[in-house]
Order: structure tokens, then C-alpha cells, then sequence
């Protein structure tokens, strides 16, 4: 069957109002879910899946599509408007995100976000259909000691978000990897830091942690000073998101998109840590790197653009190997399994009809998210609007009944409220939450694949540069390494002559 021929079979199976109905039902659902903190987009496509039983195999799936696609964007509107991050995902839409918010251009921030968002899904879902095959049989090559050299590039990223100390970003890093550590390990199935409490043998909820540690500390810094939030309210504001905000991001969301397009397309890394990657690469190239973290514009773009490239990339591996790209498309291969289809080389061959009207069905999808997402930006915009000390109370309610839906286990709230503290005592002394979160996500990662190495090995580490793409990542965390020693050593001398001149000028 030529090229032509497939579009025309998968326009035929998508080119009808059911297919467009499942796929704009999906992105509304999608959004949603994704700006209720604590519903995730992966709570909102498995709370989906058991309506799709019943439904035509490419209507059931293209209405998951839409709420994994709505589900990213969705989680980036509670990140701006109230700190509190709708997805995992979104957790670097708040660095630069809220403070924009507190400065009232909170509208100027939603808008960036969707329209970087959109650009990013659009070439996300191109990539998909013109790289499918040499990304997924690059992606097979990928072992243990690939995966490994991998995570240890993406960590060395952290120093990029660790804002104005490198020393603080590394010890949020080491905190975060500690309590990565808890949980039962893996390899030998034995306790870990469990304390003898079987809550803790299946490590601490993620949702639990990243809800404490970013919107838990904004409620004890409100009820520690009750008068420092009477009366203040936040207004979407009148500017809106312009052509030369966007034109100043492209670039940066160019680069975003690819960043997530090329770690979706390797299984198991996600969006969030695209999401910071592509934002540590906008602030490290940007003539306003002084501004991130403090209301950029750009870091919005960035971080929009690097976890909405992941969304399509993650089907390249699901739809070519058979094997999910993250938690969302583990999900949504159960729908291709109920329907009688299994992913994966011959689908492309036995089924081709289906993946084209998926291909197609995307396209439209990132035209919907624009649509939808524009009223979703008007709709939830009387978040804003509220004063904290009524928002406050209503966003603990949503934290602590979002955290509870994940697990239906009281001890989440407790791990959350603890991680709140964390985070408020972080908050109090500077040290960034970022790197806390990164390492956190990529520590059982980093742990797991090193010891698969070494028992693919006999412990032998000459395993871990077996190859082409381990001597590019060692080659490319070792320029991290430097450029970070070296901007560190810059920062230090800088420091130094303006106090001089300070007390030369005193004197």
C-alpha cells in the first residue's frame, strides 16, 4: 500500500463526526482533569479507559489521545495561577509561571504556555509520523548501560534549574536522591528505609511528594502570616500573550519540542524531565538568563514546549516495539489490547488503516487543544480572581483529596503534609525544589539500570562505555560538568570585584 493510499484508508476510518466527537470529548476531558490539582493526566486517561470498551477500536482510542493530549496542557493552568502543579509534568511551568501570576500577567502566561504547547504537540505529532521507524529502531538499541549514561546526562541538568547557588541545587539534589531511596529495592526484594511500616515498601507516592513540596508551603507561609495575604487578589491582568513573545520563544520552542520528542521516543523517561531539560537549555541560551525563575516569559515557553513534545514521541515506541513510552501510553496499549490489536511491527503491516487514522487524528488534535484550551484559559481564569484567604482552604481541600484518589491511603496525606514542611523549610532557607523533584523522578532510574548493568556484567563497569551512544552521553555530561565548574568559578570572581568595589567606593 503506497503512502497515498494509507493517508486515504485513515481518513476513511477518522473522516466521520463520531471520531472528531471522541477525539474533542477527549481533549476537554484532558484539560480538566489536568487543571484539577492532584488529578494527573495519567488519573484522567485511566478513569477514561473503561468508557472506551464499548466503543469502535479507533474511536476508543483516539478519545484517550485527547485526554493525554488535554492532561499536559491542562496541568500548566494550577501551575500558573496557584503554584500547584496539575501534572508532574508542569512542574517547571511554575518556576517562571507564578511569579509571572503574582505580577499579574498571569493571562500573558496561560497564553504562552497554549501557544508554545500547541506548536510543540504539532511537531511532536509530525516527528511521529515522518521519524517513527529510525527513532524506534534507535530507541531498541538502548540497554541498561545506554538508559544508565543517560539519566546520569539528565541529572547533571539540575545545576541549570538550581537558581542563584550551585552548593543549594546539589543539596536539594542529594535530598531528593535519598528519598528516592525508600521503598522495597528492586533487585533483591529487601527494605529499605521502610522503618518497618509496610506503607513505605512501595517507596513514597510521587503525586504525595510533588503536591508537598509545591503547594503545601504556600498554605503554612499563609497561615504563618495571615495579614501578608488580606485582600490580595490576582488578576489574569490586561496584557495578553503577543506575536513578539512568541517570536522571542520560538527558538527556545523549537528546541523544547525536540528535547521532548527525542526523550519520548525512549522509553521510560517522561515529560517532566523534558520539561526541565528544555528549560535548563532556554535559560543557559538566553541573553535574559538573569530573569528566569523570576517571570520569563521564556522559561514558560521552554517548559510548555519540552512536556508537550513528549506526547506524540511516546507513541513512536508504543505503535513500532509494542513498548510504552511512560505510565499514559502503558495505559492506552490496554485499549489496543481489548480491541484485539497489538502493537508493534506487523501493526504497521496488518493495520495500517489504523495507524494512520491515528496519525491523522493527532494533526487534528493539536487544533482542538488550541480551541479548547483558549476557553479553558477564560474559564479557569476566576481561579485567579480569588482572594488566598478563600483560596488557600480550597486549594488544601483539592491537594489532600488528590492525593487521597491516587492510592485511597490516608498515609499519602501524611507523606504530603510532611513533604510540605520539607518544602516550606527549603522554601525559608533558598534552596530550590527543582532539582529535589528531578532527582527524585530519575533516581530509582539511575539505581535500577546501573545495577542491571552491572549484573548483565559480572560487576565488570567497562560494561557502562560499551558503545557509541554511552561515549556520547559520558563526552556530553563531561562538558556539563565543566561549563558548570567554569560558570560557577565566573560567578565567584564577579561576586568578588563588586564587593571590592563596594569597598573601595565606602572607603
Amino acid at each position: 500500500m503506497s503512502f497515498i493510499d494509507s493517508i486515504a484508508a485513515g481518513l476513511t476510518l477518522v473522516g466521520n463526526i463520531e471520531s472528531f466527537l471522541a477525539l474533542a470529548l477527549g481533549v476537554i476531558i484532558g484539560v480538566i482533569g489536568g487543571a484539577i490539582p492532584g488529578m494527573s493526566a495519567t488519573m484522567a486517561v485511566a478513569l477514561t479507559l473503561p468508557f472506551t470498551f464499548a466503543m469502535q477500536p479507533i474511536t476508543g482510542i483516539l478519545l484517550l489521545l485527547g485526554v493525554y493530549k488535554g492532561g499536559i496542557f491542562g496541568g500548566s493552568i494550577p501551575a500558573i495561577l496557584i503554584k500547584t502543579p496539575g501534572t508532574p509534568a508542569s512542574s517547571a511551568t511554575i518556576l517562571d509561571g507564578f511569579p509571572m501570576a503574582e505580577k499579574g500577567e498571569a493571562g500573558r502566561a496561560l497564553g504562552m504556555a497554549l501557544w508554545a504547547s500547541c506548536t510543540a504537540d504539532l511537531i511532536s505529532n509530525l516527528s511521529l509520523i515522518l521519524f517513527a521507524g529510525w527513532l524506534a529502531s534507535f530507541a531498541l538499541s538502548f540497554g541498561p548501560p545506554e538508559f544508565f549514561t543517560l539519566i546520569l546526562f539528565s541529572l547533571t541538568i539540575i545545576a541549570g534549574v538550581s537558581g542563584d547557588s550551585l552548593l543549594r541545587g546539589a543539596l536539594s539534589a542529594l535530598l531528593g536522591l535519598l528519598l528516592a531511596t525508600i521503598g522495597l529495592d528492586l533487585v533483591y526484594g529487601t527494605n529499605r528505609f521502610t522503618f518497618g511500616d509496610p506503607n513505605m515498601m512501595g517507596g513514597l507516592n510521587f503525586i504525595a511528594v510533588l503536591i508537598g513540596l509545591f503547594a503545601i508551603p504556600e498554605v503554612i507561609a499563609m497561615v504563618w502570616h495571615p495579614t501578608a495575604h488580606l485582600g490580595k487578589t490576582r488578576q489574569l491582568g490586561s496584557s495578553w500573550v503577543s506575536f513578539a513573545d512568541y517570536k522571542k520563544s520560538f527558538k527556545s520552542i523549537v528546541r523544547g519540542s525536540f528535547i521532548g520528542v527525542f526523550l519520548g521516543s525512549i522509553p521510560g523517561i517522561g515529560a517532566a524531565p523534558a520539561a526541565f531539560l528544555s528549560y535548563s537549555e532556554a535559560r543557559r541560551k538566553s541573553p535574559d538568563k538573569e530573569n528566569f525563575g523570576k517571570g520569563e516569559v521564556e522559561g514558560v515557553a521552554a517548559s510548555e514546549a519540552g512536556n508537550n513534545g513528549v506526547a506524540g514521541a511516546t507513541l513512536i515506541p508504543l505503535l513500532a516495539l509494542g513498548v510504552p513510552g511512560d505510565v499514559i501510553t502503558a495505559i492506552i496499549i490496554g485499549a489496543f489490547m481489548i480491541h484485539g490489536l497489538q502493537p508493534g511491527p506487523m501493526m504497521f503491516v496488518m493495520n495500517t488503516s489504523i495507524i494512520y487514522g491515528l496519525f491523522i487524528g493527532l494533526i487534528v488534535s493539536s487544533v482542538f487543544l488550541f480551541i479548547f484550551g483558549s476557553l479553558a484559559i477564560r474559564g479557569f481564569k476566576y481561579v485567579a480572581d480569588v482572594p488566598k484567604r478563600i483560596l488557600v482552604p480550597a486549594v488544601l481541600i483539592l491537594c489532600v483529596y488528590g492525593v487521597f484518589a491516587v492510592n485511597n491511603n490516608i498515609f499519602d496525606i501524611g507523606v504530603m503534609f510532611a513533604m510540605g514542611w520539607v518544602g516550606y523549610l527549603m522554601m525559608r532557607c533558598h534552596i530550590p525544589a527543582a532539582p529535589f523533584l528531578i532527582a527524585f523522578i530519575l533516581g530509582p532510574l539511575l539505581e535500577d539500570n546501573f545495577r542491571q548493568s552491572m549484573l548483565m556484567s559480572g560487576s565488570d563497569p567497562a560494561v557502562l562505555i560499551r558503545g557509541p551512544i554511552t561515549w556520547f552521553f559520558w563526552g556530553a555530561t563531561a562538558l556539563t560538568v565543566f561549563a558548570i565548574i567554569r560558570a560557577g568559578i565566573r560567578a565567584t570572581k564577579g561576586l568578588k570585584s563588586s564587593t571590592h568595589e563596594v569597598d573601595l567606593s565606602s572607603e
